[in-house]
């Protein structure tokens, strides 16, 4: 935290202690040392194993059912390869749903971390708060601004509570309007409103139904291939002109995810997005742009700057590897005094290490065609095919799915959203294979609707290109055990 010129206060001599700065340095070292005996994936250690079941067995009887993964973390890592509490090494492909960008134990994020620490409090505040928060603020809105009208930021500790900040936003601006526009199979976060608004029944069992939502298909690049981009977009409009003449008015925001994340890493052509953005401008609908899950990784830092259509977003929201959420909006969006506050926007820690992933971000060489991660995603793409030339029948044509987005591919994603379509997309051998892929040493999700698929969210800010075969190595035993 940058300091004010003359008279400094205590807690800014605080900061610039030579002590501080010396124990620090002791910290970070002592991390770098033990993180650098990590080096390859390995087995449990012998001797843990019986701590390792009482340490699962405690967690699962705490949150009241088993964990999903046997993944509890020792504290320690090197990149991508992190340790858990048995011993074991494991190469982390998911980064806690996209958390982990720079992998584990980092010693930059962790001495940005360990400073914050100092201060006197823990969590920052609507109503207190030192200047980390508005540091990480000025710096994300700086770098939102380049390419859209983003003028303002409130923070919040979780991607759900950014969404709802987001949704009281649209609806005070176009009240009484009390409707949503969503794709179908987006997903919005776990809360009582966002659970209603992602498309996912199971994530919505036993919760009354309070929230009005209209479903809007998502691009279908086989189905646009077939009849027409032209066509495809003229007809999804013809939808959305539907639901806006059923419900005049009534409409508070549309919400786009410009690349799906648990959907299937689905993406569109800009003209279909920007044809439905100029729609919903020209009828006063909101248009938010979710990118909680998308930001950083794909071949720009943001996802509209990427397909141009910064100028149509006046609502965005970003989470994840930021570590910290934010809501951004427009001065027009601007709502009015009492409608966004809260006990806690986060943690000092939080704000340092987030403000440092977006100074390396803007000053690294991650984007572009021939950046960090377009060559990971490339590096990807080359070992699916790879291992599905060795393995033809693992492989199997993908059916598209009806109403569903097509899987032209057995590969697909874009940047460091990276997917693969074994099996057919089958979902119960997709399942199968995360877990067999973790006991050969690979941490990976699912996602997907229908055709099922295999996730990688990556740490590309700390992958290397030479352990990209060293990952499909255990892929490969994974799928093995499931291909039987």
């Amino acid at each position: 935290m940058s300091t004010t010129t003359g008279a400094a206060t205590l807690g800014a001599q605080l900061q610039d202690s030579p002590a501080i700065t010396q124990a620090i340095d002791a910290i970070t070292s002592e991390v770098r040392a033990k993180s650098a005996q990590i080096t390859d994936i390995r087995g449990p250690v012998e001797g843990l194993g019986d701590d390792y079941e009482s340490f699962m067995k405690r967690a699962g009887e705490t949150r009241g059912r088993g964990l999903l993964y046997p993944y509890i973390g020792s504290g320690l890592g090197n990149g991508a390869l992190v340790e858990l509490m048995d011993g074991s090494v494991k190469w982390d492909m998911i980064s806690g749903i996209g958390v982990h960008f720079f992998g584990h134990s980092d010693t930059d994020l962790i001495g940005a971390q360990v400073r914050s620490a100092i201060g006197d409090t823990t969590n920052h505040g609507n109503l207190q708060a030192g200047w980390e928060g508005y540091e990480f603020s000025e710096t994300l809105l700086e770098l939102a601004g380049r390419k859209s009208g983003l003028k303002h930021c409130f923070l919040s500790p979780t991607g759900a509570l950014a969404n709802e900040n987001a949704l009281k936003i649209c609806y005070q601006k176009h009240a009484p309007a009390s409707r949503v526009i969503a794709f179908k199979d987006c997903f919005m976060g776990r809360t009582v409103t966002m659970a209603q608004i992602g498309d996912s029944a199971g994530a919505r069992v036993g919760i009354p139904l309070s929230t009005q939502v209209d479903y809007m298909p998502f691009f279908d690049e086989v189905a646009a291939e077939r009849d027409g981009v032209t066509k495809f977009i003229d007809t999804s409009l013809v939808k959305l002109n539907e639901y806006i003449a059923r419900y005049p008015l009534q409409h508070a925001c549309f919400i786009f995810e410009l690349v799906q994340g648990e959907g299937g890493f689905n993406t569109a052509r800009r003209d279909y997005f920007k044809a439905l953005m100029e729609c919903c401008r020209a009828n006063s609908i909101a248009v938010w742009d979710d990118e909680i899950q998308t930001f950083g990784r794909t071949e720009q830092m943001f996802v509209y700057e990427a397909l141009d259509l910064g100028e149509y977003v006046d609502i965005f929201c970003v989470g994840k590897m930021t570590q910290v959420c934010a809501t951004l909006f427009t001065e027009r969006y601007n709502p009015k005094a009492g409608l966004l506050s809260g006990t806690f926007t986060g943690t000092a820690s939080a704000f340092a290490a987030g403000t440092r992933v977006l100074e390396r971000l803007r000053d690294g060489d991650f984007y572009g065609d021939t950046g960090i991660n377009a060559r990971h995603h490339k590096a990807f793409r080359e070992q699916v095919k790879a291992l599905a030339a060795k393995h033809p029948d693992w492989f199997p044509k993908v059916e598209d799915v009806p109403g569903s987005p097509g899987a032209k591919d057995i590969v697909g994603g874009i940047g460091g959203m990276m997917r693969m379509t074994p099996f057919g997309g089958d979902k119960a051998k997709i399942t199968k294979a995360c877990k067999t892929c973790f006991d050969e040493g690979v941490v990976l999700f699912y996602c997907g609707h229908g055709p099922f698929h295999l996730r990688m969210l990556p740490p590309l800010g700390v992958m290397k290109f030479e352990d990209w075969p060293r990952v499909f190595e255990c892929v490969e035993r994974g799928l093995a055990k499931v291909a039987g």
